[in-house]
């Protein structure tokens, strides 16, 4: 396969962006690569993806955060800014007023709504017992839909049944 940039050499390196939710995928050749940036890409990485996330949190830090520390990992928010690494989980309590900005403008939400894994699956299935009328209702609506794609019909309509006694 040959360059998409030059067209003359052969294509040595894959390159994928998304950029704005807009997926490009490029075959280059170590040159064209090279003129782009797309040298030693995994060399520095650690380093230059700790500068990146610590510039987000910024070189302004207020007052109460710099003499603040965790106490489990002994962390301040100087050093979360400085490193780009959050120390532990407790450090998102913590530094919770300085983070969130952060994290919002780097990830555009501080919730995570990603992939949901067997786990967080099993984790609904098997829900405690102050679910909400409306949380269960969701909860076997999803199974309703699950139940439907696998062609398992009876218990769609076992499914069914109890979605409508809920509702009404």
């Amino acid at each position: 396969m040959k360059c998409q940039k030059c067209g003359a050499n052969n294509a040595n390196t894959h390159v994928k962006t998304i950029i704005n939710g807009e997926f490009k995928e490029y075959d280059l050749c170590s040159e064209c690569a090279k003129k782009m940036g797309y040298t030693n890409v995994f060399g520095d990485m650690e380093d230059e993806f700790s500068n990146f996330l610590g510039s987000f949190f910024g070189n302004v830090l207020p007052a109460r955060t710099q003499a603040t520390r965790c106490e489990f990992c002994g962390s301040t928010y100087s050093d979360i800014a400085k490193s780009g690494h959050v120390g532990c989980a407790n450090c998102y309590s913590v530094f919770a007023d300085e983070l969130f900005p952060s994290i919002r403008r780097i990830h555009g939400n501080t919730t995570h709504c990603g992939k949901n894994s067997r786990l967080a699956e099993k984790a609904k299935q098997s829900k405690p017992a102050e679910e909400t009328k409306e949380d269960k209702i969701k909860r076997l609506k999803a199974e309703l839909d699950k139940a439907v794609k696998e062609q398992n019909f009876e218990h769609a309509a076992e499914l069914r049944d109890k979605i409508k006694e809920l509702e009404a």
